[in-house]
């Protein structure tokens, strides 16, 4: 697993290197709506076509999880899980905050992920049982104990509003007992974050696997805690996720059961 997270550290360095070289380029017209406030450009669909065929070579056997649809296999074991521009509405916009999320799943457990966050030039890495790093370097989540000393993360709903008025509330009372919220529209990005300390928390629903599957490894091999809105298993497939810290993983569950609890 180590070897093979050092290669994929390559190819979504060599990907990253692709859509920065596009960055000012995209246009008007080359944007797609694919649905509500969902967008997507042709740098999405290439950069994960060149995941996909880097990956293939990699690893011949395994399948395909991706947001543009480029592969439409999928295997019974391995699968990639890719997202090849997370925060493409930021990119679009000239937002220094987007990410490559690529991870590799063996059934439903997540056990290597990466995700190059491209802003900052931050390469995320973790393997089951080989720890989290960023850039080469050992990371722990906060050690932080209070969630009056918290920083937490989430995630606008943008095309799910049903759950709006919860969702308010919850915020309303985060405001009032931590040190804020931010909201910095990647969820890799988010949960990579929680995983090296900078966010102590991140929570969001209305998400697809691509989204969270690389941050999912990153975080617990840094030492946190992840599960969906009650607390299980469900949040690669189920649409809803909480990261956290050891410390305030159970105290930012709790208020999210309080106010949101799980819609599964």
């Amino acid at each position: 697993l180590k070897s093979l997270a050092h290669n994929l550290e390559n190819i979504c360095r060599s990907t990253g290197e692709f859509i920065l070289t596009e960055k000012d380029k995209v246009g008007a017209a080359d944007v797609e709506l694919k649905s509500l406030n969902s967008l997507v450009s042709y740098v999405d669909k290439t950069a994960e076509q060149q995941l996909v065929d880097a990956l293939r070579e990699l690893l011949p056997k395994a399948g395909f999880i991706t947001e543009e649809d480029t592969p439409t296999e999928k295997s019974e074991y391995l699968n990639w899980v890719i997202d090849p521009l997370d925060g493409t509405t930021n990119f679009l916009h000239g937002i220094p905050c987007f990410a490559i999320s690529v991870a590799l799943m063996d059934q439903d457990e997540v056990i290597l992920g990466v995700i190059y966050e491209l802003g900052q030039k931050e390469m995320f890495t973790a393997w089951k049982g080989g720890g989290a790093y960023m850039n080469g370097k050992l990371i722990r989540v906060s050690q932080k104990e209070q969630l009056s000393q918290s920083l937490m993360a989430t995630g606008f709903p943008y095309y799910d509003f049903g759950r709006m008025d919860s969702f308010l509330k919850l915020l309303a009372e985060l405001f009032g007992k931590t040190r804020g919220v931010r909201r910095l529209g990647s969820a890799a990005t988010d949960m990579a974050y929680v995983a090296c300390g900078r966010f102590d928390g991140f929570f969001e629903y209305g998400l697809s696997p691509w989204d969270v599957a690389a941050g999912v490894v990153i975080v617990r091999e840094a030492g946190g805690k992840v599960g969906d809105y009650s607390g299980g298993d469900n949040f690669i497939f189920g649409g809803e996720i909480v990261a956290g810290s050891a410390a305030l993983y159970e105290p930012l569950l709790s208020e999210i059961k309080t106010h949101m609890g799980s819609s599964k």
